[in-house]
């Protein structure tokens, strides 16, 4: 995403007003912000499409007399929307998740009206059952968006969905609590997302032995993280790693194409050995994307 001089006939001025660094600063902040505006107005218009829970089908089995084949190997992929949100936010994630092998993929709806992120981590955990069960696979990936991660790693640290969930993606999700809009506080969900409260000190607990490969994508210019580096992951039991986008906001994390692949990569990199040992909390290198 260049921006030229055409495009910002004011930019020569602004370079001169501001201090270099401070320039362009503000500037990818200014293309971010512009990016953000952008997709809250797609997300607006296909926000009353995925109200609904989407419908669950079985895989269809060969005929008995088909030729074996190679089995798909890759586990299904559950996607796990943010704070009053819901499965639309995913729409071109799921499309290139789609493009690039991945056909199991199902999204979970949780109630805007949850108060509680324990009640949705034992909903996620009902919901991944019935997955496994229609699909005959014993493990699932997750790809979590702000709270969606946070309710997906309550699931894996505190509720034994570490025998369940082979890889955890999360984005722009605040593992050490967030500050932002403190006006917020009036609803529960959002006073456990705050840094010390109960959920998080249980997160922050001891998880000896934990199975699951947690990858962070944390943006630098996350309106909703304070600090940024909440969305990052720092656990001396769990294997994680983090990764930093820079140059977009917290709506383009689970619509932005670079991240998307990004995505694909820390789901194709579990079981090759490429995963950091537990403890590490691995910084990969990072995605710059604007």
């Amino acid at each position: 995403m260049k921006v030229t001089g055409a495009a910002l006939p004011f930019l020569p001025l602004y370079r001169r007003l501001l201090p270099s660094r401070l320039a362009g600063l503000s500037l990818a902040l200014l293309k971010a912000t512009a990016l953000e505006l952008a997709i809250l107005a797609g997300h607006l218009l296909l926000y009353p499409s995925g109200i609904t829970q989407e419908r669950r089908t079985t895989p269809a089995l060969p005929p008995p007399d088909a030729a074996r084949l190679p089995t798909e190997t890759k586990p299904p992929v559950v996607l796990l929307h943010g704070f009053i949100d819901n499965r639309s936010v995913f729409v071109l994630l799921r499309r290139s998740l789609a493009q690039h092998g991945r056909h199991q993929v199902e999204s979970l709806n949780y109630s805007p009206l949850t108060c509680d992120i324990r009640t949705a981590a034992e909903l996620l955990g009902r919901h991944i059952e019935g997955i496994c069960e229609r699909t005959g696979s014993t493990q699932v990936d997750i790809v979590g968006h702000s709270l969606g991660g946070l309710i997906a790693r309550y699931y894996v640290q505190r509720l034994g969905g570490d025998l369940r969930v082979r890889t955890l993606v999360t984005l722009g999700t605040p593992h050490s609590g967030t500050r932002v809009v403190p006006l917020a506080n009036a609803h529960p969900i959002v006073r456990q997302m705050r840094p010390g409260s109960p959920i998080l000190e249980e997160l922050s607990r001891p998880a000896p032995g934990c199975r699951t490969h947690f990858v962070s994508f944390w943006s630098d210019l996350d309106h909703l993280m304070d600090p940024l580096e909440t969305a990052c992951i720092d656990h001396p039991d769990l294997l994680a790693q983090n990764v930093r986008v820079s140059g977009v906001g917290h709506l383009a994390l689970p619509v932005h194409p670079a991240v998307a692949t990004g995505i694909r990569q820390a789901l194709d990199a579990t079981g090759t050995g490429a995963e950091p040992a537990a403890g590490t909390a691995a910084k990969a290198d990072g995605l710059t994307v604007a």
